[in-house]
């Protein structure tokens, strides 16, 4: 039996109750209960399977697969210690989240919240040529960081914008020139992009930037993350953002989501959106599939295709 455990865009929960032995689970599920004879599970991030989680899972259970690329809500060691595949839905959320990117570099380099609080009160007065200026894109310094499918995908929709593209990664990519300029440093690419942009796949909880890693950052400059909210010293940005070191920040993730630090709620030049990276019906949709796919996989007793092999 498939337990479904997260809500589904339609065409998904149909194909999986017309394939498998579907149940759906309340879908006001936060923390994952299965009944016993279930076989496997498709979830999404919002449910945590911690360890205590995992031992409560009736033996039947050899596989759970979530709609997501990240997987740190998932205690793997914890999996793997009970025999349990774990797999994830990589590739279809390329698009979709290089979209949000630019939709999060565009409003706050151009100060959308802003001009929407100013709307919202009706407007009534016009601007001198001095004021509430924000930075043009074109011909400005793109800095991404973490150049997977992702980070490409947010490189290309910003080449069309006129910007010219650094970026940071492990290793330096076989198609560098197509890519931008390759900065073996972080701290490099920090000093000479006017947008920085995080794009690191996988997991992490670890700040990344801290006060230093933002005092390295030209002033001005605008400050973008779709990746994890864990790799961000939230105190450190928000008084990037206080000091007016910082021009803006359009954030995507939060560390602790769904709450999040309601101080970022007093910065108007911050931009933010609920983790929407992926959310839109064609990417959904394909998630969903892509899951059912490896389900499907592995109750026919093949080798699912998006297998998770590392920890989180």
């Amino acid at each position: 039996m498939l337990l479904i455990a997260t809500p589904l865009p339609a065409a998904v929960g149909t194909r999986a109750l017309q394939e498998f032995s579907a149940a759906a689970a309340p879908e006001n599920m936060t923390q994952l209960v299965a009944p016993e004879g279930t076989r496997a599970v498709l979830l999404s991030s919002r449910q945590r399977v911690d360890a205590a989680a995992v031992a409560a899972l009736p033996a039947s259970i050899g596989l759970i697969a979530t709609c997501s690329v990240g997987f740190d809500h998932i205690d793997l060691a914890a999996c793997a210690a009970r025999g349990i595949k774990v797999t994830n839905t990589p590739d279809v959320l390329t698009d979709a989240t290089a979209e949000i990117a630019m939709l999060l570099i565009l409003a706050a380099a151009r100060r959308a919240r802003e001009y929407g609080q100013i709307m919202d009160q009706g407007w009534g007065k016009a601007f001198a040529l001095n004021q509430m200026l924000g930075m043009q894109l074109s011909g400005k310094v793109l800095g991404i960081v973490g150049m997977g499918r992702i980070g490409g995908a947010v490189a290309y929709r910003a080449q069309a914008f006129g910007m010219t593209i650094l970026y940071h990664n492990r290793n330096r990519l076989p198609q560098d020139a197509e890519c931008g300029t390759y900065c073996a440093d972080l701290d490099d690419l920090l000093a000479r992009a006017d947008v920085v942009s995080l794009n690191l796949p996988g997991a992490g909880n670890q700040p990344l930037m801290t006060a230093a890693q933002f005092a390295r950052m030209k002033p001005g400059a605008i400050f973008v993350n779709t990746a994890r909210g864990g790799l961000v010293d939230d105190d450190a940005l928000l008084a990037a953002l206080a000091s007016g070191h910082l021009g803006g920040a359009g954030l995507d993730v939060f560390r602790g989501e769904p709450a999040f630090d309601r101080r970022y709620l007093d910065q108007p030049r911050a931009f933010l959106t609920p983790h929407m990276g992926s959310a839109t019906l064609d990417t959904r949709e394909a998630m969903g599939h892509r899951a059912l796919d490896n389900v499907a996989a592995f109750l026919a007793g093949r080798t699912p295709a998006d297998l998770v092999t590392r920890a989180a």
